[in-house]
């Protein structure tokens, strides 16, 4: 089982459920607080994909959380997990702090909305508790950090450095991390489906 944490690609923003069902009310709030606009990324052209391109993200979230919630609780203060982890929509915006919308078409009506700078410094100093080592692939379309950790999982060979204590907590720690810096550097939501 588990859930996706995906991008949010420009074809999305005119379908009528899911992402598409959040734009108006999304644009709405962004204005009533002074930000925004919400504009859709670049449209990605299909003929010039290469795979780990860092055109898109995707990751399936299946680990356990466990040891990654203790991370949070340990390293970051409640406004910091819940930059993290307190989203329904990540937007890569500067926001003063979260904000709730609600319409029809998104699954569960309601959506929380967070801002990627947040996320991305309190995912910065989880990176830095557990010393994330740099090798961790920085791009994400295809579930390419799930597969590095199986591997350093499946390899046997020696690995040392804190993030080798919980496998589980570095790949969160990693998921979160990327995904904070792709919303940001393709200007583009993130959403879990």
């Amino acid at each position: 089982m588990g859930i996706y944490l995906v991008s949010v690609e420009a074809e999305d923003w005119a379908e009528e459920e899911g992402f598409g069902a959040l734009v108006g009310v999304l644009g709405e709030a962004l204005a009533a607080r002074g930000a925004g606009p919400l504009t859709p990324p670049e449209p990605r052209p299909a003929a010039a994909y290469v795979r780990g391109d860092g055109s898109m993200f995707e990751e399936k979230l299946y680990r356990p959380m466990d040891g990654f919630a203790a991370l949070c609780e340990r390293v970051l203060a409640p406004a910091g997990t819940e930059a993290l982890l307190g989203w329904d929509v990540l937007l890569p915006l500067p926001l003063d702090g979260p904000f709730t919308v609600t319409a029809a078409g998104w699954d569960g009506e309601e959506a929380t909305v967070h801002s990627a700078h947040r996320a991305l410094a309190a995912a910065r100093r989880l990176a830095t508790a557990v010393a994330l080592p740099p090798s961790v692939p920085a791009h994400c379309d295809n579930l390419q950090i799930g597969v590095w950790f199986d591997r350093v999982r499946e390899s046997g060979t020696t690995r040392t450095g804190a993030w080798t204590e919980d496998l589980d907590t570095a790949f969160y720690t990693a998921v979160y991390l990327r995904a904070a810096e792709h919303a940001l550097r393709r200007g583009c939501p993130l959403v879990y489906s």
